[in-house]
């Protein structure tokens, strides 16, 4: 009997979950068919109003990233508040330009002709945000969605409890919940709301789940973006100072813990500065973090205790040549590096998605190759060296999402670049304008003259042939 109970309660809220779905989705349509949501000036005004709502509760948004992973202030404008106010303000300045219909050149075939791609707002989009950096990559998406038209619902991280609410609260005041509406909940919701119909998907997580995603999409034929992940390379050369590439290094692999989709998963570096590179990075954790980070203000915590378990599992069968200590009742993982895994290791076979830094070295572009090769095309790739010939050569000969060269993951702050994967790293890319075209389906239309009527295309075509070759040879 308690099992059947289980089981009905079980029934009763999933069927909650359906009902609730399929009433905010319905509300969402017929608000979408009023054509509210492309009223440029009514965005804008919603725009400026969660720009003025996220900066009120600033201290609340840093209290809330703490809570869920004893992240810094500083961490948290910098790579939460801060990037969400400038996608905000670069879409208040060329909105108005971006939602203009784009005169193109017409074809000659057409003549006479003026041709146009207008941009066309899907309708009811769905954005499932993760949990390594929960407030920037759940608004982020939401306001190139609003921008272009649609309506959204926001489902967010479950791992991330403090922030998921904070994002509830803070769309709930700005945005009525026929345009934006966030549903909280774990699998279970995020399962049944795959089963309905969606007019765009948007989804960041990991590979696996962007795989279930996509095939939740397909009986619908519905367009979706997925940002996933991947093993990101950074290749070093002899040719630059380690002093410098060290210090660039740990910021951007340490950052939130290494729980980035785009930090550097592993180093391959020329066998003849491995050494002291492997000195420098000691040097440059400990001066970032202490010689106990675990007591550093700047070094946040791993997201659960399940996320701890399988990164120290990496470490069983590594050789560990600085950090490894860990504490499970604090989340807490120190800076790690490892010295020339195995490639069926268990740090070696996926996306660490931590603060650990395998480091494997290489003579020649073979051994490179070598490496590379064992692995899908990454959404970042990594490059240190002042031989620009060598950094162009890897640029295109490898495929990847997007990348930097002598640093790592500063193309994701600019919004003029697109940020998204190939292959099994992810589908389509967003940021600025790319973000707004993303939401929007491109109609390309033909405005036809009148005042001239070429006779050249009409039935009987007897002896019109030679013309159309020459028209064709012409227009060429």
């Amino acid at each position: 009997p308690s099992k059947r109970s289980a089981m009905e309660r079980m029934y009763e809220e999933n069927r909650r979950i359906i009902m609730e779905a399929k009433l905010i989705i319905e509300n969402q349509r017929q608000y979408f068919q009023t054509r509210a949501t492309r009223d440029i000036e009514l965005l804008k005004s919603r725009l400026i109003k969660l720009r003025v709502e996220i900066l009120k509760r600033e201290d609340a948004i840093y209290e809330a990233l703490y809570k869920d992973f004893k992240k810094s202030k500083f961490e948290t404008y910098f790579s939460e508040i801060g990037i969400v106010i400038s996608e905000i303000d670069a879409t208040l300045k060329h909105i108005n330009t971006w939602s203009k219909p784009k005169k193109v050149r017409a074809s000659g075939l057409n003549f006479p002709s003026r041709d146009y791609i207008y941009s066309e707002p899907y309708g009811c989009v769905l954005v499932i945000a993760p949990w390594n950096y929960p407030f920037q990559l759940a608004i982020a998406p939401v306001i190139s969605a609003i921008s272009a038209g649609n309506t959204v619902v926001l489902k967010p991280s479950e791992h991330t409890a403090h922030t998921s609410q904070l994002l509830e609260d803070i769309l709930t005041t700005v945005f009525p919940t026929e345009h934006v509406k966030v549903i909280q909940g774990g699998i279970p919701e995020t399962t049944l709301l795959l089963k309905e119909r969606w007019d765009y998907i948007f989804f960041t997580g990991s590979v696996a789940v962007g795989k279930i995603v996509a095939k939740a999409a397909a009986p619908f034929l519905t367009p979706l973006t997925l940002e996933l992940g991947g093993k990101n390379p950074c290749i070093i050369d002899p040719t630059m100072s380690t002093k410098l590439i060290a210090k660039r290094l740990v910021w951007g692999k340490f950052v939130n813990a290494g729980q980035t989709c785009i930090a550097p998963d592993y180093l391959l570096v020329h066998k003849s500065i491995k050494a002291q590179l492997i000195s420098d990075l000691k040097s440059e954790i400990i001066k970032a973090y202490g010689e106990n980070p675990q007591e550093s203000e700047d070094y946040p915590r791993i997201v659960n205790s399940k996320n701890l378990a399988r990164l120290t599992n990496m470490l069983q069968d590594s050789e560990v040549v600085f950090g490894g200590v860990s504490d499970t009742d604090d989340c807490y993982l120190a800076p790690t590096l490892i010295n020339e895994p195995a490639f069926d290791s268990a740090v070696m076979k996926d996306e660490i998605f931590g603060p650990i830094l395998p480091i494997l070295s290489y003579e020649t572009e073979k051994d490179i190759h070598s490496v590379l090769s064992h692995y899908d095309k990454p959404l970042g790739f990594y490059v240190f060296s002042n031989n620009t010939s060598f950094y162009k050569k890897m640029i295109e000969t490898y495929s990847f999402g997007g990348g930097t060269i002598n640093d790592t993951m500063i193309h994701f702050g600019n919004s003029n670049l697109p940020f998204g994967g190939v292959g099994e790293s992810g589908i389509g890319a967003y940021h600025g304008r790319l973000g707004f075209d993303t939401f929007s389906h491109k109609k390309g239309i033909v405005i036809k003259g009148n005042w001239l009527d070429i006779p050249l295309r009409y039935a009987p075509y007897t002896n019109k042939l030679n013309a159309l070759k020459k028209l064709f040879k012409f227009l060429g």
